[in-house]
């Protein structure tokens, strides 16, 4: 396995990880901050999704001038 490989597993891990947490012992309150921290990085990643989409765009105009 491969450097890239093993980064994407572990990334993989940690999103399973998250998604398969046994959470019902948290309270409304545990709730409503793991709420808030899960959206604030479905932000984060929007965010940077949006920047890596123009960022391509950007290189792929330039280097299809011809």
């Amino acid at each position: 396995m491969d450097g890239d490989e093993s980064l994407a597993r572990l990334r993989a891990d940690a999103a399973q990880k998250l998604g398969t947490e046994d959470i019902d012992a948290y309270s409304v309150d545990e709730l409503g901050a793991r709420i808030a921290l899960c959206r604030a990085e479905i932000g984060r990643c929007e965010a940077r999704k949006a920047f890596a989409t123009q960022h391509r765009a950007s290189a792929e105009a330039l280097f299809s001038k011809g």
